[in-house]
């Protein structure tokens, strides 16, 4: 039963992943993304997570952007606090956030990872899994 449940699950990241447009841009402008991992993470509801990603200005002049993480999920979401990104012309920097899955995310749900800046966003193909918070296992057992 449980295998059904992971596997319908990685058949509904994957389906997920491809129906969606990677990048949306305003304004003509575009993130693009040619290093970005991707990949499910398995958390606890009520455990912490860092979103580590290093943006670099691939125009010819520099720029400033407000740029903030999310992790969005049908059952659960989680924003991160907007950071200032300035940036000159080829350079780049990383930018950290930390965070916390809400302790009332239920268990086998997922929510992705979606970055905001000026007035676009990407989302990335990052995922949170919840997983279960209880296990059962025997410590003991006697037969007699």
């Amino acid at each position: 039963m449980r295998r059904n449940a992971i596997a319908l699950l990685v058949a509904t990241i994957a389906l997920l992943v491809l129906a969606e447009a990677p990048y949306v841009g305003s304004q003509g402008q575009q993130l693009t993304c040619s290093a970005c991992a991707s990949g499910v993470v398995d958390k606890r509801a009520g455990g912490g997570f860092t979103v580590e990603i290093t943006f670099k200005n691939a125009g010819t002049a520099g720029g400033t952007w407000s740029v903030n993480v999310a992790f969005e999920g049908e059952q659960w979401a989680w924003t991160g606090t907007a950071q200032t990104l300035i940036l000159a012309a080829g350079s780049k920097k990383t930018l950290i956030w930390d965070g916390t899955v809400p302790a009332t995310a239920p268990a086998e749900s997922v929510a992705r990872l979606v970055v905001y800046y000026d007035d676009a966003f990407v989302a990335l193909n990052w995922w949170i899994h919840v997983v279960p918070s209880v296990e059962l296992s025997i410590s003991s057992s006697l037969v007699r």
